[in-house]
């Protein structure tokens, strides 16, 4: 349906494939091209959504009994115990506030030395005339440095936005930016400024005759598609109007991102200028592909990039953060777009087929829990893993965890897609004693309300998992 319409480059075709609108990482936009198809979804309605934890938890953790479940469950920090579950037998997604960033706590001399090893190892790799990304895969799939901005190179060059090659990074990083901002010119303008702009462009041919002073334009001048009242679908107030209401949905989301948070949330002129360029990023997004437009959730898949490469020490990265930002979310959406337009569930590239993977996937590794779920509890993927493959895990971990999760999906040879179904299979391995002693309802809620656990072992767990070959499709 989108074919031809994102042209990637071809190194980065295997784990991002092509698959949006007109915009794109090359900027080949052209003026009046009609982006998309005639498929759309409405916003504010496909995508249900609860805010995830934040750095810390105050709900219950398991109880280790031995196996996967019992080495992935984390310790509690805090004495008393965690909050009480949410009411049995409630089964919709529903908002929650993050609690408060936690103390640090007590760091070992052994996990100092791993640090400054990992820090080591990325900047020697970053370093090196031309970067060898099978390497620096390896490297980030073991997690990388919060500091020095070195996961923001990383992710950039991992999703295929940097080249490979050191001396033509600079270049590359001018000529996107100057493309993003004559995008965001040309698209993110009023009616009123675009009808100035194409007054100024006729020239002189809109004056009175044999006069040089310019002059009001007169009645029949004004085309059908300039008129405010004008229903027309060139019309570019009735897309202006439509885009409002877009807009409208984006600020609500974006409020509601991560509250815990002041870099998003707070009420200060820094927090509201990175909200604005989120709005800017996610709402170019719609109107450069209104087969899809905005659904409800992708501020949340937005946000870690955007925060990573607004914190980058280096200052010139940071003040083109929303560039950067707006390219590189739209290739890693690339391998995942589909699932966010219900018209394509049902296909083979749709989220339906994507979580029965996953329920393959699970047979595969453990045939036990797998019919627990589906036959004994009925407790289906679509249940509770729609929202983890479509938000890329963004609500399920706190801030810091998603950061580190993201590393081992972007460092994935075969594309974000196959990593992210092995987390979420190996989520549920890790819960196993809880969910084959539950009942539905109990079973849904745990999941749905995922607890806390030990994120290096739950990704050592996706990593060893044995791929389902019978219908296990890996990204191209």
């Amino acid at each position: 349906m989108l074919k031809n319409k994102l042209k990637i480059p071809d190194k980065t075709r295997k784990p991002f494939p092509d698959r949006l609108g007109s915009l794109v990482i090359g900027f080949d936009y052209r003026d009046g091209e009609n982006v998309g198809s005639d498929v759309a979804l409405e916003f504010g309605e496909e995508l249900e959504t609860i805010q995830p934890k934040g750095f810390g938890s105050d709900r219950e953790f398991e109880e280790p009994d031995g196996g996967v479940e019992a080495e992935c469950v984390q310790e509690e920090v805090l004495t008393g115990g965690g909050a009480a579950a949410a009411a049995a037998g409630e089964t919709e997604f529903r908002a929650r506030q993050r609690p408060g960033r936690e103390g640090s706590g007590h760091v070992s001399v052994l996990e100092v030395i791993a640090a400054d090893e990992k820090r080591s190892d990325v900047e020697y790799e970053l370093s090196q005339e031309e970067i060898n990304l099978e390497k620096l895969q390896r490297i980030a799939s073991k997690g990388l440095p919060d500091e020095g901005g070195l996961r923001a190179t990383t992710w950039k060059l991992l999703l295929g936005y940097l080249p490979p090659s050191r001396n033509l990074w600079q270049k590359e990083l001018s000529e996107n930016r100057l493309k993003y901002a004559k995008l965001k010119g040309d698209l993110l303008i009023s009616p009123s400024e675009f009808a100035r702009r194409k007054i100024l462009g006729f020239g002189p041919c809109e004056t009175e005759a044999g006069s040089d002073v310019d002059g009001p334009l007169r009645r029949h001048q004004i085309s059908q598609e300039d008129h405010p009242l004008s229903l027309g679908k060139a019309s570019v107030w009735n897309q202006y109007f439509e885009n409002t209401e877009v807009a409208e949905q984006i600020d609500r989301d974006l409020q509601r991102t991560h509250p815990d948070m002041k870099f998003f949330s707070g009420e200060t002129v820094i927090s509201r200028r990175h909200r604005e360029a989120m709005r800017n990023i996610l709402l170019l997004f719609a109107k450069l592909n209104p087969a899809i437009r905005y659904v409800q959730g992708m501020n949340e898949v937005l946000a870690p990039i955007y925060y990573v490469f607004s914190t980058d020490p280096n200052e010139q990265n940071a003040a083109n953060a929303e560039a950067d930002s707006f390219s590189c979310f739209v290739r890693l959406l690339g391998d995942s777009v589909d699932h966010f337009c219900q018209q394509l569930d049902n296909s083979s590239v749709g989220i339906l087929s994507t979580l029965s993977r996953l329920s393959e996937l699970l047979k595969t590794n453990d045939e036990e829990l797998w019919r627990h779920l589906e036959f004994t509890t009925r407790v289906e993927p679509q249940f509770y893993a729609f929202r983890w493959i479509t938000l890329l895990l963004t609500q399920e971990f706190s801030f810091q965890s998603i950061l580190r999760i993201w590393d081992s999906l972007l460092g994935n040879p075969f594309g974000v897609q196959d990593m992210l179904l092995r987390v979420c299979c190996a989520m549920l391995l890790c819960m196993k004693s809880r969910l084959l002693s539950g009942d539905f309802i109990a079973n849904l809620k745990l999941l749905q309300h995922y607890p806390d656990i030990n994120i290096e072992h739950l990704l050592q767990v996706a990593m060893d998992l044995t791929p389902d070959t019978s219908s296990y499709r890996l990204s191209l």
